[in-house]
């Protein structure tokens, strides 16, 4: 089996946005039974998407930064932190290195924008993943979604 070719990008126009969420609606809507009025939210008009796709245009992953003010809300009040989120590859694309490539580019993302450090909620099964990539866990575990999550930040 051949791994398929496939490029990440920063989303730049409205059909790259619609393709994440696609992609989010497949993994966390479909698959996971997150309602759709807690996955999309007002931070998906101002942060950064990112965006995997397939060499002949099939969305395989997508995931978004968030930074400034929209941003430290949610790490604490924090200004030099981004906080990764909403991090999702389709079932085919697992395995293949799409998620860490997304996590890579929002990082780069966050790099380019001053930021020191990601910090991210991580749904408990995907702890080793992330520290795998650098992410220390911190604080007490919590439920969002209905779904067991670990805070973790990773200094860039």
């Amino acid at each position: 089996m051949s791994v398929p070719s496939y490029a990440v990008r920063v989303v730049e126009d409205p059909a790259d946005r619609e393709m994440c969420f696609v992609v989010r609606k497949e993994v966390f809507v479909a698959e996971q039974g997150v309602p759709e009025d807690l996955e999309y939210d007002a931070y998906d008009a101002v942060a950064v998407h990112v965006l995997a796709v397939r060499e002949d245009g099939v969305p395989l992953g997508t995931g978004r930064l968030l930074y400034g003010p929209r941003a430290a809300e949610k790490v604490g009040g924090d200004l030099s932190l981004g906080s990764l989120g909403r991090l999702a590859v389709t079932q085919e694309a697992r395995g293949l290195g799409v998620g860490v490539a997304l996590v890579r580019a929002i990082e780069e993302a966050a790099r380019a924008r001053g930021l020191t450090a990601v910090d991210l909620h991580a749904q408990t099964h995907a702890l080793g993943f992330y520290e795998r990539l650098g992410y220390v866990a911190y604080g007490p575990e919590y439920l969002e979604a209905g779904i067991p999550h670990q805070g973790m930040r990773r200094a860039l």
